[in-house]
C-alpha cells in the first residue's frame, strides 16, 4: 500500500491520436488525459530489470499511483504515456502494462520502458 510521503512525483497520462495533415499524410499527437497524478516513480534495479526482460519485453521504471477509475481498463492504459517533468527536464515513458495491485481498488503500478517509441 502507497503512503502518503512515497508519492512526490507529479505525473501526465496522455493518449495517442493519429491524425492526418494538410497532405494526408499520418500525424501522431498526443492529448492530455489525466495531470497532475502524484506517484512514485522508481527505476528498477538490475536484478529487477533482468527478471522483467527475461519475458520478452523491457522495462527501466516502475511508476504507482493511486487506484483512479480512469486507470482501470490495463489495455487502456497500455496505449498511454507518461510524461514527468523532473527538475526541468521532461520525461517521457512508454506504458507496457498496468496490474491493479490484489485487484483492491486501491493502488496501480505500471511498468514502462523511458524514451519515445511514438513520436
Amino acid at each position: 500500500m502507497l503512503r502518503p510521503g512515497e508519492l512526490r512525483h507529479q505525473i501526465a497520462f496522455q493518449t495517442r491520436d493519429l491524425t492526418q495533415d494538410a497532405v494526408g499524410q499520418q500525424v501522431t499527437t498526443w492529448t492530455n488525459y489525466m495531470t497532475g497524478v502524484w506517484s512514485k516513480v522508481v527505476a528498477l534495479t538490475g536484478r529487477e530489470l533482468l527478471v522483467a526482460q527475461s519475458a520478452q519485453n523491457e522495462f527501466t521504471h516502475m511508476i504507482s499511483v493511486r487506484y483512479s477509475a480512469l486507470l482501470a481498463d490495463p489495455k487502456k492504459v497500455a496505449g498511454m504515456r507518461v510524461v514527468w517533468v523532473n527538475g526541468g527536464v521532461t520525461r517521457y515513458f512508454d506504458i507496457t502494462t498496468s496490474m491493479n495491485i490484489d485487484e483492491r481498488n486501491r493502488q496501480i503500478d505500471i511498468l514502462a520502458a523511458e524514451g519515445l517509441k511514438y513520436v
